[in-house]
């Protein structure tokens, strides 16, 4: 049971799949610091400092805060705002981890050309051409 255990994370497609997870995660958190330190600040800046994430719906007339976190406190709220920084959010990962991706095929694509090019085989010496031509047009006599 043991050695089959070892067979089994030994596996290539479980070892790329524990990297391509470890990677993810910190792949993760460079986006999430890009849009929450960099590109969330120039959004706000350019809204007139609009933060949505304290924007919501009272669920009781008991709820009289003006912060979402004292109005949970208060009673049951709908936070709308923190909801829509979510989606933002999520449109400017997915747009950058889109722009990364694309990147990436073109690069993969060049280096493929790149090998392509490598690999072509040379073209014969002109003198072998030659002979070919004189070949076929004799065995078409023929």
């Amino acid at each position: 049971m043991l050695k089959e255990f070892r067979d089994f994370i030994m596996r290539g497609n479980v070892l790329d799949l524990a990297v391509a997870v470890i990677i993810a995660g910190a792949f993760g958190l460079i986006t999430v610091s890009l849009v929450k330190d960099i590109i969330m600040p120039i959004v706000g800046y350019l809204s007139g400092g609009l933060d949505f994430s304290n924007y919501f719906l009272a669920l009781s007339d008991k709820v009289t805060a003006t912060t979402l976190e004292e109005a949970r406190k208060q009673g049951a709220v709908i936070a709308w705002g923190r909801f829509l920084t979510v989606v933002i959010n999520f449109v400017i990962v997915a747009f950058i981890v889109f722009m990364i991706v694309k990147a990436v095929n073109r690069a993969m694509a060049r280096f493929q050309q790149e090998e392509e090019k490598e690999e072509a085989p040379a073209a014969p010496p002109r003198q072998e051409v030659l002979l070919e031509e004189i070949r076929d047009l004799l065995a078409k006599k023929s």
